[in-house]
């Protein structure tokens, strides 16, 4: 059993080694990374990492400002692309790979079967995204197998509704987006865009670069579901899956899941598994009164936990919630605590080293023990994220925003500087890049060459240290893994300062694990490689000193 920890990546981003990026600069000024800047080398370095999966994030083909009609790709209008480089969530093609990052534009697809093997190669797993939501404006399939009909092709676009169009329509109204001049930009009728706008008019703040697709829910007609016969869309949405499924990746990535009808997701991931069993569906669901329902109906392995776990975790590094809190979150989908996927960092999400959120890498440490140590459930991080990458840039369409841009060429300065070249000897890191590194890349083979933190169960001592004079509930979270007479105790310190803790042990835990007491346990610190004796009884606190922003893994037999 093998717990999944996902290593997510741009690969327009992660190979570039221009210094010298202009904001807003075109690919021929500022330049791209490449699939094939990830080398064997390179995948080897982040399987050192204890990844056991790269998420390649913005593999397929989406609208850009870049001109590639020499290659017979149709150039896109600039007034409905964001950005330079476009969003990888604006897809122009779902059967073909983005030109960007190939370093043959006619050879793009070899060069993608090329990069699965070697992922494969290095002992990891491949994950894409899937966007079934929405499409560029300007979507067309040049790529797409003989006998697809593309999307749209065959519409009624007189009728603003049919569950045999793919997408909805307003007829008799002309697109336009306030706050946007469409210059030449024609389209008529205007179709409803992809967050749910069913306007002609939607503003600059919307994702007026795309359009959403019609999975046969009349949302102009109070969200009535007509799914009998099977809609158009989801027949071809499943021909797309099949497709990259038979590129031999290992899941997907399903971007803004929950924006479809469940009822799809049951009846195409059942088809999918059937033709290959093994393939991870990964939802982005927001919801949680939804969860259960993805989960359950729509046959999901995991979710984003979110606006559970991640809001927690950032509210406590950021004080504005207690440590305490993090067992509420835990406990509100304990049920299906193994299928949410934690995370501190992802594209959407601001650089947890950013002046927005906690300002410094090192503050991620108590918040990433917690997620990698509390469960057996999958965990996941941001390129960058290892070596405290800031997300401070002013890239061109992304602002300076604590965010890693999606939409500019540019480069990462942490990135840049560890890969030196593919060299990844670490010279052009900082002392303090290269500890953090070695925290993440210790603790995240941790969840795998432990067997407790890889099948093990949870016990939260929260509840017996709330009113501890010797332990800071709003600033400390305590719990133990234990796995066949074997435990770890997990105590992670949210505070700026080093704290000299004692933990009340309850009686009920001795019961529960069925284990001894003893006032002298030979503990092995897991993440300083180091000798720590504790007791482990009731009737004495265990008594240890935490750093600040940091925490303590012991491991022992009782």
């Amino acid at each position: 059993m093998e717990r999944v920890v996902i290593y997510q990546v741009l690969p327009r981003l992660f190979g570039n080694e221009n210094r010298t990026c202009l904001p807003g600069g075109s690919r021929q000024v500022n330049r791209c990374g490449k699939m094939a800047d990830f080398t064997p080398r390179a995948l080897e370095q982040i399987r050192s990492l204890g990844a056991t999966h790269v998420w390649y994030t913005g593999v397929i083909e989406h609208a850009t400002q870049t001109d590639n009609s020499l290659f017979g790709i149709p150039a896109d209008h600039p007034a409905v692309v964001k950005g330079q480089a476009g969003s990888p969530y604006a897809i122009k093609d779902y059967y073909d790979i983005d030109p960007d990052i190939a370093t043959s534009i006619l050879a793009r697809m070899a060069e993608f079967e090329q990069l699965v093997e070697r992922t494969h190669t290095a002992g990891m797993k491949v994950i894409i995204d899937f966007v079934p939501n929405h499409v560029a404006r300007q979507y067309h399939s040049d790529s797409k197998p003989d006998g697809v009909t593309d999307l749209g092709q065959t519409d009624d676009t007189s009728a603003a509704f049919s569950p045999q169009n793919n997408f909805y329509y307003l007829p008799g109204q002309q697109l336009s987006i306030d706050g946007i001049d469409l210059a030449d930009y024609y389209e008529m009728p205007a179709r409803a865009t992809g967050n749910d706008q069913f306007t002609a008019r939607p503003g600059s703040c919307d994702w007026y670069e795309t359009v959403k697709l019609n999975y046969g829910v009349d949302y102009m007609a109070g969200g009535s579901r007509h799914f009998d016969p099977i809609p158009d869309t989801w027949e071809k949405m499943l021909h797309i899956l099949l497709f990259w499924a038979g590129k031999g990746i290992d899941g997907f990535r399903c971007d803004m899941a929950e924006m479809v009808p469940v009822e799809f997701w049951g009846w195409a991931i059942t088809k999918v598994k059937e033709a290959y069993p093994g393939i991870l569906f990964i939802a982005e669901v927001y919801n949680p009164a939804e969860y259960r329902r993805y989960l359950h109906e729509g046959h999901f392995d995991y979710l984003y936990d979110k606006v559970g776990m991640y809001d927690c975790l950032r509210a406590v590094t950021e004080g504005n919630l207690l440590a305490s809190d993090i067992t509420q979150q835990w406990q509100a989908v304990d049920d299906i605590r193994s299928q949410m996927l934690y995370f501190l960092e992802n594209h959407d999400e601001q650089r947890l080293a950013c002046d927005y959120f906690a300002k410094d890498g090192e503050h991620g440490r108590a918040p990433m023990l917690v997620a990698a140590c509390l469960g057996n459930n999958p965990l996941m991080i941001y390129f960058g994220q290892e070596l405290g990458e800031r997300g401070m840039d002013t890239e061109g369409f992304s602002g300076r925003d604590g965010r890693t841009s999606i939409f500019d060429y540019w480069t990462i300065d942490s990135i840049r500087r560890w890969r030196n070249k593919d060299r990844f000897d670490n010279r052009q890191l900082t002392p303090k890049e290269v500890s953090l590194q070695q925290f993440y890349s210790r603790l995240l083979n941790l969840c795998n060459s432990e067997a407790v933190l890889r099948e093990g169960d949870m016990y939260d001592l929260m509840y017996a240290n709330l009113r501890n004079d010797n332990f800071n509930p709003g600033k400390q979270f305590v719990f133990v893994r234990h796995l066949r007479g074997e435990v770890i105790l997990v105590v992670a310190n949210f505070d700026d300062m080093d704290a000299q803790v004692g933990i009340n042990l309850p009686e009920h835990l001795f019961e529960f694990l069925n284990l001894p007491e003893t006032t002298n346990v030979k503990a092995e610190e897991l993440l300083a490689h180091c000798p720590c004796p504790i007791s482990f009884c009731s009737t004495q606190p265990t008594s240890l000193l935490v750093p600040a922003n940091n925490g303590r893994l012991l491991k022992f037999k009782p």
